[in-house]
């Protein structure tokens, strides 16, 4: 039987093991023999058990955290005084953890166990390093010339939560080390793991190799055989080998293949930018960069397989991991066929002997039921009497993962014996179907069939519901939406529903979100159909998300703007469905009001290509009212994201064909908002267009600002002042446009329109570091500054911050200013924006000086690095007070 208990863990081996194997030859043996005799003498003495030993690696258990510290430290003194061959040092990392592991007849199991592991392959060859849990024990304790360093939290190579390690310093003995081997050390995107990783060893590294010599590998498989999974595990391991960014890329949510190129553009933080496609941004970005994507769940988006076929043919330090239910058929494709967990033979556990527990265990099937039981039912215990019920379920869902997690998940009411019984019988009926599906697919289904078939009626009208949301959806939306479908309370249905792993259940911001994993949501639509519910829940659907963006796009310009567009961003997946419903559906009212709504939302987070193309369709939808006020909003709405991304003639097309609407629907407010928006694209040169026409734009606006005063308008009234002091400062007419801001600013402060706070503060210091005013500039920029990285509003502080580069060389701190710039140059590239240039330009502030002086070559390159958030902090330190 398997006994648990608490122990420290050590796991250690030799650092360059390899090269000093090809380098001594036949001196090598003697080198590790002798390597061997010191890590055992000094475990030895500390009461340190010998677990295993694997090549030069060491895996302890020591009783006690003390003694672990003691053994280490004794260890690295000894093979630091060692006198090796061809005087080559021999260093050796460690890593330390103390946890609760399963104790069977040879070995210890458990996460822990693995967590010690991980942290050991952290450090350096000479490092120690020692976990959170082990350092509480020790730390009032350790002896004379020990100490512990705090490095920070961590976030190990087993996509786990991030871990708090500590470096052993022992006297005598060096104690500054490279970065640590983990996932911080480069860029990524990786999703934390609620749940440990069983298994697999194999195949990762099977599937690691493999990455090692081909740049496309495709995991393939059926639903439900952790294809997911496997790929966060190699990429997490794979991070050292692509230095510029490993990022995981998310494709269940979409159905469009015209969406993956903008979906990898945004996960790299690469927004839309002034006229280039999101295809041209990433191939722009990428350039010589090694870089991993992983391009999950494919197989509903093979029609974007050229694109990925082109990024890998432009790009050469490029590499993609694609998982998918079938290949993506390109050149130079390497397909790896994803194998279910492993199975014990039904011979193994009879009801006429007793099964060898610790063995069965050993399956990675039957560990991860056990594992997936106990997170439902803590008392869960393999046993004689269950172990080959156990072992027949592991084998009869084929070593699927997904389908072992359902079955697991209803111990918490039935024991494995009753599973089997009621698993038999219902895969047995539904191992015929779909004749087109891989076979393990089929059993799959049918394990989710049987899943489902458990349910009583009110639990499968929530769960065949649930499909409408994609990306899922809190509580109260899921009331709204789906209330009417279904009877019972939707809590008591939907807690039901979580405790039989049909539907996931995550929190955020303090409130339940609910999802369904893409493989069950499939199922559940076609329930929908087969209910006759798809239809009506489509409708609901699309309609609650469109009063949704309607009730953001009244206020996201407000002082709650950052938390709206928050709201939308997770909303976004399903936003989309909603439109794309309408759209698709004919409903020209509904498509048309909310990509109105949404622009804002898209330009300020990156969405612009898509916004305009999104805009476009419902543009396209037939309907009877040419000229009405939602089609006018639409085009307004075409004309600001064809502006941000600096496309002024695309942007001036649809600005004048929303004048035109308005001034056949007779609303003198419309007439002034497209009078309004008509007049920024003078403002900026165009393709066709080379020259700013500031004239037109001030008589265009100035028609808008005579409408808002005799409609009593005070937000109208405001922003076409503030429009008015631009055209000023394009002229170099800057005493009437400080009044016409200082104007509009105490109006928009009023309003509480941050957004235009904003923009008119930025305006007013422009306008004064033009005319030489400098101290004019400070606090309105940093004002600015505040209010846009408060919101993430990308597009407002990379031009704010050029402002306050700007502010900084005109003070002469040249090193100030070329940090800053060289965070506005990589951060415009994120940003999208265009606009930076023309502005320098009215300034008369330059990039070039300080990015060619060789005297700040340093500090361009402190900005560069600098994040978002970095490089706003520092920007707001005051410009006077700086040092140099």
């Amino acid at each position: 039987m398997e006994q648990r208990g608490t122990e420290t863990f050590l796991f250690t081996d030799i650092e360059g093991s390899t090269r000093l194997l090809r380098q001594l030859g036949e001196r090598w043996p003697a080198t590790l023999e002798r390597h061997q005799e010191i890590i055992r003498r000094a475990i030895g003495e500390q009461r340190g058990e010998e677990i295993g030993t694997q090549g030069d690696s060491f895996f302890v258990a020591f009783p006690a955290a003390s003694g672990a510290i003691l053994a280490v430290a004794a260890a690295q003194r000894a093979l630091h005084d060692e006198e090796w061959a061809d005087g080559m040092p021999l260093r050796v990392r460690m890593g330390l953890h103390t946890g609760e592991a399963k104790r069977g007849t040879d070995s210890f199991t458990g996460i822990d166990v693995h967590r010690a592991a991980r942290i050991a392959a952290a450090g350096h060859g000479g490092q120690v390093l020692v976990s959170e849990a082990t350092r509480a024990l020790v730390a009032t304790s350790l002896p004379s010339g020990i100490a512990l360093r705090d490095l920070g939290s961590h976030r190990l190579k087993d996509l786990s939560a991030p871990e708090r390690l500590y470096q052993l310093v022992i006297d005598g003995l060096p104690a500054e080390f490279p970065m640590l081997s983990t996932l911080d050390a480069t860029p990524n995107n990786l999703p934390v793991q609620l749940t440990s990783f069983l298994g697999r060893e194999r195949e990762i590294g099977e599937v690691s190799e493999l990455l090692e010599r081909t740049r496309l590998l495709t995991l393939t498989g059926p639903g439900g055989t952790g294809k997911t999974r496997l790929s966060l595990q190699v990429a997490a391991r794979a991070t050292d080998g692509f230095p510029d960014g490993v990022y995981f890329v998310p494709l269940s949510p979409l159905n469009e293949p015209q969406l993956v190129a903008p979906t990898i553009a945004h996960l790299l933080g690469l927004p839309d930018r002034g006229g280039l496609m999101p295809e041209q941004r990433i191939l722009d970005y990428l350039g010589e960069k090694r870089v991993l994507l992983v391009l999950d769940n494919f197989e509903q988006l093979v029609a974007a397989a050229p694109f990925v076929n082109e990024l890998l043919t432009r790009v050469a330090g490029l590499s993609v991991l694609a998982t998918s239910r079938e290949r993506l058929h390109l050149y130079g494709e390497q397909e790896y066929a994803v194998p279910p967990l492993g199975v014990p033979p039904l011979a193994v556990p009879t009801r006429r002997r007793a099964p060898d527990i610790q063995a069965l265990s050993k399956y990675e099937a039957v560990a991860l039921f056990i594992e997936r039981a106990m997170a439902v039912k803590p008392d869960f215990a393999i046993t004689n009497e269950n172990a080959p019920a156990v072992a027949e379920i592991c084998v009869r869902l084929d070593g699927l993962p997904l389908a072992i997690e359902l079955a697991a998940a209803r111990t918490r009411i039935l024991g494995p014996e009753a599973i089997l019984h009621r698993l038999g019988d219902k895969l047995d009926l539904l191992s015929g179907g779909g004749s087109d599906r891989p076979e393990r697919q089929q059993t799959l289904r049918g394990a989710i069939a049987w899943s489902y078939d458990l349910l009583d009626e009110a639990d499968r009208r929530l769960f065949a519901s649930l499909s409408v949301f994609i990306g899922g959806a809190n509580l109260d939306v899921v009331e709204k939406v789906c209330g009417p479908m279904v009877s019972g309370d939707i809590l008591d249905g939907l807690s039901s529903l979580v405790e039989k792993s049909l539907v996931r259940q995550r929190t955020l911001d303090g409130e339940p979100r609910f999802s369904l994993l893409h493989t069950i949501r499939e199922y559940a639509v076609e329930r929908a159909l087969e209910l006759g519910l798809l239809d009506d829940l489509r409708r609901r659907h699309a309609a609650f998300f469109a009063a949704l963006a309607n009730e953001a796009h009244a206020v996201i310009m407000g002082s709650d703007k950052r938390r709206w567009l928050d709201r939308l961003e997770l909303e976004h997946d399903n936003l989309r469905a909603g439109l794309a419903w309408a759209t698709d559906a004919g409903e020209a009212q509904l498509a048309l009001d909310m990509s109105a709504s949404l622009w804002r939302f898209w330009q300020m987070r990156g969405y612009l290509a898509e916004g305009l193309d999104r805009v476009r369709q419902a543009l396209a939808v037939p309907t009877d009212d040419a000229a009405g006020e939602a089609r006018a909003h639409a085009l307004e709405a075409g004309g600001g994201l064809a502006y941000w991304q600096g496309d002024m003639d695309i942007a001036q097309a649809f600005y004048e064909d929303a004048l035109a609407a308005q001034r056949a629907r007779g609303d003198d407010l419309g007439v002034a908002e497209a009078l309004y928006n008509l007049s920024f694209v003078f403002s900026v040169p165009s393709q066709s267009r080379k020259q700013t026409d500031p004239e037109r734009a001030a008589k265009l606006v100035s028609e808008a600002l005579g409408i808002y005063r005799r409609l009593g308008d005070r937000g109208g009234t405001a922003r076409a002042l503030w429009s008015l002091s631009n055209s000023s400062w394009t002229n170099g007419d800057l005493g009437p446009g400080l009044q016409n801001a200082r104007e509009a600013l105490e109006i928009f402060r009023e309003l509480d329109d941050r957004f235009m706070v904003g923009w008119s503060l930025y305006t007013m210091a422009m306008m004064h570091l033009q005319s030489g005013r400098i101290s004019g500039a400070a606090a309105p920029l940093r004002e600015a500054l505040s209010i846009f990285s408060e919101a993430e509003d990308i597009s407002g502080y990379v031009l704010v911050l050029d402002g306050l580069a700007a502010e900084a060389f005109r003070l002469n701190h040249r090193q100030r200013a070329a940090r800053i710039a060289a965070a506005v140059a990589t951060l415009q590239q994120a940003s999208g924006t265009g606009l930076t240039a023309a502005n320098r330009e009215l300034i008369g502030f330059s990039h070039d000086p300080l990015r060619a002086d060789p005297l700040l070559a340093e500090a361009w390159a402190e900005g560069e690095r600098l994040s978002a958030a970095q490089a706003v902090a520092y920007a707001m330190q005051p410009a006077r007070d700086a040092v140099d």
